[in-house]
């Protein structure tokens, strides 16, 4: 058993997997002003939470976005598990060919969704991963990474519509009642799902249309739960993509 975290601006996933199988996955929030002791406290409630006994977990790998924090989430890992944990980046073997201009540049999340996509889905391949950052990987049918896009997430469009319009008020993420709405909360909520996933479909196309050839759909990330239903084409929910990934990078370096 590994105990796997990715970094993120807002949230921190932790997971344990165990031969493929995800054990469990919990989020804390990325805060910049905590110290080492404080998430290594965080990371043994979690473990400690779902009866993961410390001794039992053989190593930790780590992807990150966020610089600041992967030393000390690094040092906080080890504090717990008492083993130097893998940081995926440059130098750390992951099976995949990266054709981009500055394959260096390219963030530890999308290698590690990229990996896992590869390894259970046919290609060529569109992989979305729904966070802070709506990011798209996409994969060739000879499994080469060939580049993608970033485009603004949900919360953060949100986030942006309610400080520019001072008579929107904040609004939870949640299924509207119907595409069009009645009141200013429908109208945020339905405009929010529903251009998110056109966003999807319409990149699908559009990527599918460039590369002349159909392709798999896969989509991550903590909102992906939320928009998926609202997309018309075809798009797999895999919510352990990243974890799966960074299982799978762990096995390629050990």
């Amino acid at each position: 058993m590994i105990l796997a975290i990715d970094i993120g601006n807002t949230n921190i996933v932790l997971g344990c997997i165990d031969e493929e199988k995800v054990c469990f996955i919990e989020r804390i929030s990325s805060d910049k002003t905590k110290m080492e002791l404080e998430y290594a406290v965080d990371i043994k409630m979690v473990l400690d939470i779902h009866g993961i006994r410390r001794e039992n977990v053989e190593g930790a790998i780590i992807s990150s976005v966020v610089p600041q924090l992967t030393k000390i989430l690094k040092a906080a890992s080890e504090k717990i598990i008492k083993k130097e944990p893998i940081i995926v980046g440059p130098g750390v073997k992951n099976g995949m060919n990266i054709l981009i201009e500055n394959p260096g540049q390219m963030g530890s999340d999308l290698v590690a969704d990229a990996v896992a996509a590869i390894a259970g889905y046919s290609v060529p391949l569109v992989i979305f991963d729904l966070g802070t950052a709506t990011t798209v990987c996409v994969v060739d049918e000879k499994k080469n990474y060939i580049g993608g896009m970033i485009y603004p997430g949900v919360n953060t469009s949100l986030d942006a519509l309610a400080k520019s319009a001072s008579q929107l008020n904040d609004i939870s993420i949640e299924e509207p009642k119907k595409l069009i709405g009645r009141s200013t909360t429908e109208c945020m909520k339905s405009g929010l799902i529903y251009s998110n996933a056109a966003a999807i479909d319409g990149i699908i196309e559009r990527i599918e249309e460039e590369m002349g050839q159909s392709v798999t759909a896969v989509a991550t990330g903590g909102l992906a739960r939320v928009i998926i239903p609202y997309c018309r084409k075809k798009v797999i929910l895999d919510e352990n993509l990243l974890m799966k990934g960074l299982w799978i990078i762990y096995k390629k370096n050990k």
